[in-house]
């Protein structure tokens, strides 16, 4: 097992994270000002963001930088593509730059296989849900059902596999805990209190209503696909109904 490479990953994660909520602290004090006192958006991403454990520098560095000249506020997009096989991807991005992410998301998805679809398209298939993600290597899976459902939790969604994962793929994949909006500080503060890591990812994803299987060549070119996607600053998250 490469230990660097999974803490490689993790670390990109996470990066990937503080970078999407960079973005929103910019854009909260491009429209109302840095003062949280005067400005409720602001304000309310502060709590959210203490929620999710985010380190205050993040926040700090972020106010700052939305002083500083140039530095234009964020919009959100989402953009929609059909992957191989029939596979559903939506990728959401915040940018200050609409012409620059639009062209460099084409580009990726033209040269790995995918096609843009329409807006509308592919949307339909998703619903937005309160999610937190458990690493399988932090929590047993019983153990986990039992908290979270305890906690009023909706449902527990077991990883994928796939027959060539390695053991660095099966130990960086996790169980989601999907949540009403109600129970979700409920939630982080029983796992914090059985000691278990876990990751919110910003606190909301976008899951499949239903999953679809495709062949092995499918579910490898829509991994590379998403993952190069991934890799564009502008794109904070990519989600697929691939099973």
């Amino acid at each position: 097992m490469n230990v660097p490479q999974m803490q490689g990953a993790q670390d990109a994660k996470k990066a990937k994270l503080y970078c999407r909520i960079g973005k929103e602290v910019v854009s909260a004090v491009k429209k109302g000002g840095p003062n949280p006192e005067s400005n409720a958006a602001l304000a309310a991403l502060i709590d959210k963001f203490k929620e999710l454990d985010v380190p205050k520098e993040i926040l700090e560095r972020n106010i700052k930088r939305a002083s500083e000249k140039g530095q234009e506020a964020f919009i959100e997009k989402i953009y929609e593509v059909y992957g191989l096989g029939g596979v559903s991807i939506v990728v959401e991005v915040s940018t200050d730059k609409i012409k620059r992410s639009v062209a460099v998301i084409r580009e990726v998805v033209k040269d790995y296989g995918g096609k843009m679809a329409d807006p509308g398209s592919v949307m339909f298939k998703f619903r937005r849900a309160r999610v937190v993600n458990i690493k399988v290597t932090d929590a047993d899976r019983d153990q986990l059902l039992g908290i979270a459902l305890d906690a009023g939790a909706e449902d527990v969604i077991e990883p994928p596999t796939y027959e060539d994962d390695s053991d660095e793929d099966r130990s960086e994949s996790y169980y989601k805990i999907v949540s009403p909006a109600e129970n979700y500080a409920a939630i982080l503060s029983k796992l914090r209190e059985e000691r278990i890591s876990f990751e919110t990812d910003n606190g909301s994803e976008l899951l499949p209503i239903t999953t679809i299987e495709v062949d092995d060549e499918a579910v490898e070119l829509n991994k590379v696909l998403m993952s190069k996607l991934l890799e564009l600053d502008d794109v904070d998250a990519v989600y697929t109904d691939q099973k």
